[in-house]
């Protein structure tokens, strides 16, 4: 094949690719009163956004070190997803090490109240947004798993599903790693903040069936077995849930991969919230 034939293949493959998936990605500017300052986050809105009707909402969180533009970069096909399924995905920024916390040690830390209160209002203030919790959910990867479990929990007047991919479901192991003890103070000195704010602790929150919940986590990965436990206690709890393992460690290939399963579990809950409410 010629060089002009491969060239002309490719430039129809590219425009095809654009027509199919004309996803929408914004970096938007957010004000936080309560932290005083302004943050960025994505968001991606899907072609049929422009139909006019309103949209499920996906709030996506990053990880430790992380920032609002993790997902769209390194895994970019949530785009595809976001067309695919008419959902918008919301990125926010959680800051380096906030856990998502509103820190009891630090006022300059309150991602809690942002992420769940600020931003959500803001969503819903610029974009056609579904304004219930039966078209809106949580998830994210490592700190940001923990984040989406904790902020559902704490919220389920807000978030109708949650899921979490390498969450660190359990802090209380990890007393001295990934600046916890920054937002909660160190754990001998200051227990009683680590007991209460764990996930693995706040499954008396829950009432079986009040919030739709998916648990994925890799064999390989360090946070395997506090998900292992977190599991234990659903079942224990008779808390219905989704859990999924796999071979894969702590990384971007896994993510990447366990994004697909967390969006079409939030378009299945989106899809179902809607057939009921309606009936």
């Amino acid at each position: 094949m010629s060089y002009r034939k491969i060239f002309t293949l490719l430039t129809l493959f590219i425009a095809i690719s654009d027509f199919v998936f004309a996803a929408k990605v914004d970096t938007v500017e957010t004000v936080s009163v309560v932290m005083n300052k302004k943050i960025k986050a994505v968001v991606i809105t899907p072609d049929a956004y422009t139909s006019g009707k309103e949209f499920p909402v996906v709030y996506l969180l990053h990880g430790y070190s992380g920032n609002y533009s993790d997902w769209i970069k390194k895994a970019v096909a949530i785009r595809e997803y976001a067309d695919l399924y008419k959902m918008i995905i919301v990125c926010p920024d959680g800051g380096y090490s906030s856990w998502y916390f509103d820190s009891p040690m630090d006022s300059k830390w309150k991602y809690d109240t942002y992420v769940a209160d600020e931003l959500v209002k803001w969503v819903d203030k610029t974009y056609k947004t579904v304004k219930s919790p039966a078209g809106r959910s949580i998830t994210g990867l490592s700190m940001g798993g923990h984040g989406a479990l904790y902020l559902a929990l704490r919220h389920q007047d807000v978030f109708g599903a949650a899921g979490s991919m390498s969450g660190g479901v359990d802090i209380r192991p990890f007393p001295k790693n990934w600046e916890i003890a920054s937002r909660l103070g160190k754990y001998a000195e200051q227990p009683e903040n680590w007991e209460k704010h764990t996930v693995v602790n706040m499954l008396h929150l829950l009432t079986p069936g009040a919030l739709t919940l998916l648990i994925d986590c890799g064999t390989e990965d360090f946070f395997f077995q506090v998900n292992e436990e977190l599991h234990k206690k659903l079942l224990e709890r008779n808390i219905p849930h989704d859990y999924i393992t796999r071979p894969g460690a702590h990384n971007w290939d896994y993510w990447a991969n366990a994004v697909q399963y967390q969006l079409l579990f939030m378009h299945n809950f989106f899809q179902k919230s809607t057939k009921v409410n309606k009936g």
